[in-house]
């Protein structure tokens, strides 16, 4: 459901701006550090747009692997942890059901 709400977000960004960037069609100059030029301010709106996707996409991306990365490292150091571990005997084996072997208490209480 999440995604689904971030595609209609993404896709009402994308119509809102270029709404905007059709109505905004007049001559604008921009300056680079080493020259000055001349572009309609539709194609100044979509490339600013398209740069400030694709660097917030490329950060994206580098979280996803250190997150990933992470959780590779972590879950080989549980394994070794749990390799140390000595097997506890009243301790289920895998793919079998934990059964309580705890039974409530039926003694009377001591009297003070």
């Amino acid at each position: 459901m999440r995604v689904q709400w971030t595609i209609i977000a993404a896709l009402l960004f994308a119509l809102i701006t270029a709404i905007f960037a059709v109505i905004n069609i007049e001559p604008v100059e921009v300056n680079f550090w080493f020259t000055r030029t001349s572009l309609p301010l539709i194609l100044v709106i979509l490339i600013s747009t398209l740069l400030g996707g694709l660097t917030v996409g490329l950060f994206g991306i580098i979280r996803q692997y250190r997150l990933q990365r992470r959780i590779r490292l972590l879950e080989q150091e549980l394994q070794s942890r749990s390799d140390e571990l000595p097997p506890h005997a009243d301790a289920p084996m895998a793919g079998q059901e934990a059964s309580s072997t705890i039974e409530p208490d039926t003694a009377e209480p001591k009297p003070r």
